[in-house]
Parts: structure tokens; sequence; C-alpha cells
């Protein structure tokens, strides 16, 4: 970075859960599957799903609340939102646009929203980043908020097991001790296997012209053996990337915390780091994934369980439909979350 660059400090965290909780034999009331039959294949248990009229609105602007609170950074000192999620309840008014006017914000700030999929806390956080370090705004809210289950396939048992509602946010805001909270941050895609994971939106032609051959369903498609083998073979290797850039080794960082997918791609870059269970955070089980808001949720829920401690170091990973993929090695001070 340039000397002129402005460091940026993890202010606060907060994440919010759904209350209705699907457990693995709740969906054998939809189709043949077992508890067993799921668990070892994924590492889930259960999972959050909104219910009624509660969307990833809701989810968001408490997430961002709590955020905010932690952070001790008055919201009207927010100069701009960014939004991560890849499932939000409106295309628009974003998701962002809604938060600024949910919290109240009166002035009139950038917000707007950022699709990479699982993998959007760690691009909007590099995207944060540029503006921070240049110096074109001080503090930024990102958000990470999806309904998943909205746009799931409820009759395909290998998707509709996998996913789960929630949401996550942060606020970063330029750094007074001139401390940089980001050690390395790097961020990758690859278009060209984008068919892994598709969710083609619902729309006809205008009546006046030739139709379409094929209209959208809106759902999740997702081919599950290529995205596990891009995960395993990709991720690992980048997070080993990630942490090079760092200046610092494997052993030097305190906590894994990486995108709720999948048990296994999880236990893969366990390993390839050579990493004990206590330094790996998962929650999984409980959740399943919960898209671009599975890392906050991780990383709030881990403080409050005591976990993960504060005044220590963590690589966040993610991998999304796209395909996109990304990494950051971070600092995590006292009091954020």
């Amino acid at each position: 970075m340039g000397n002129n660059f402005i460091p940026l400090r993890i202010a606060g965290v907060g994440y919010s859960l759904p209350k209705t909780v699907i457990k693995n034999d709740d969906l054998k009331k939809l189709y043949e599957t077992s508890d067993e039959w799921i668990y070892t294949r994924t590492g889930i248990k259960e999972r959050r799903v909104v219910s009624g009229n509660e969307t990833a609105i809701d989810l968001g602007l408490d997430a961002s609340k709590k955020a905010i609170a932690k952070s001790g950074i008055g919201v009207d000192d927010i100069d701009c939102i960014i939004s991560a999620s890849s499932v939000p309840p409106q295309l628009y008014p974003t998701l962002a646009c809604t938060m600024q006017n949910k919290l109240g914000i009166k002035n009139t700030i950038p917000a707007f929203d950022l699709t990479a999929a699982c993998t959007g806390l760690i691009y909007a956080l590099q995207v944060a980043r540029g503006f921070i370090g240049a110096g074109i705004y001080k503090t930024i809210l990102i958000v990470a908020s999806d309904n998943n289950s909205k746009i799931t396939d409820w009759t395909d048992r290998s998707t509709s097991i996998l996913f789960g509602d929630g949401a996550g946010a942060m606020v970063v805001t330029a750094s007074e001790d001139g401390v940089d909270d980001i050690l390395s941050l790097k961020i990758s895609a690859n278009g060209s296997i984008g068919q892994m994971i598709q969710t083609n939106m619902p729309g006809q032609c205008c009546p006046l012209v030739e139709q379409a051959d094929e209209v959208g369903s809106g759902k999740i498609i997702m081919d599950g053996k290529e995205v596990y083998k891009f995960a395993v073979t990709t991720v690992p290797k980048y997070v080993e990337e990630c942490i090079s850039m760092s200046g610092m080794k494997a052993e030097d960082i305190d906590y894994l915390i990486p995108h709720q997918a999948n048990q296994r791609i999880i236990e893969s870059i366990q390993n390839r780091l050579k990493y004990s269970d206590d330094k790996v955070i998962s929650n999984i089980k409980y959740y399943g994934n919960t898209s671009a808001a599975s890392i906050p949720i991780a990383l709030a829920e881990g403080v409050e369980q005591g976990k993960i401690k504060l005044g220590s170091t963590a690589i966040l990973c993610g991998f999304g439909a796209g395909m996109t993929w990304g990494g950051a090695v971070v600092r995590l001070r006292e009091g954020i979350c």
C-alpha cells in the first residue's frame, strides 16, 4: 500500500438469526431422508429459516444495530453502507438503501448492494478497505443478510438440506492509532465455472417479440459434487497464500473462521493448516449455510461463547457462486463483538 494509505479498524460485529428451527428430521415430511444421511455428508443437524412476514431486512437491521452498538460509533457517523447479500427480499430498493432508511440515517450517504454470493463479506471488506484507505469515506457499515429459504427448491433433497437464513454486520472505520486490522486480503473469481451454482431469475420477454426457450425458476440450482471438488482444491491453497501475504505463518494465527458451507470442506482447510479443533470456528451444525452472513455469525457467536478470545488474529475465508472466493487475515480487537 502507498504511504498515504489510511489503515482500517474493525470496530464492531453483530449477527441475527431467525427463531424458527428446522431440524433434519423435520425434512422427512418433505422427502425421504434421515438425520444421519444429512449429518454425515454435511455436518448439519438443523438450520434457521424466516417465517411469515420475516425477511432478510429484519435480520440485517438487527445485526446492523448490534454491530453499531459494539462499535461505539454513532449511526449518523456512518458515511457509506455496503450490502453483501445474495438473496435480498427485493432487487430494489436495495437492501443497503433499506438499511439506511430503517436505521434512520438522514444524511444522503451512498448505499449499494454487492453480489458475490457466499464470498460477499470478504468482497465488501475489500471495497470498504479501498474507500477508507483512499480517504473517500471514514466509516462504513457492511451488511450480509440472506433469506436463502425463500429461493430454495424444497423438493430438491440435494440442495435444500444445506441452506439456512441469517445476517451478519460489520462496522469498519479509519484506524485512529495507525494500526491496520487487515493484515492481508485477496479476492478472486472464475466465471468459466459459474454454472456450478445458479439462480436463474423468472421473467418473460415482451409479448410483441419471440419468447425465450426457457424461463428461470428463481430457485437455487447446484452441482454439489463439483462445488465440493472446487472448494477442497481451491480454498485451502488460497488460505495459505493469504497467510503468506500477511507476513505470518499458519501457526502464528489464532483462529480459522471459514464460510460455513460443509463441515468436510472446513476440515480440509483445517487439515491443510494443521490446526487443532479449538482454533477452528464451526457452527454449521446448527445454522447450515447462511451465505455471506456465515463468517460474521461465526465470529460474533464464537466470541459470545468464549471460543474466540479477542486481542487475537484470524483468517477469514469464503467461496460461493460465481464462482468467487476470498480470504483475509485480520486483527480482532477487544470490544468488537
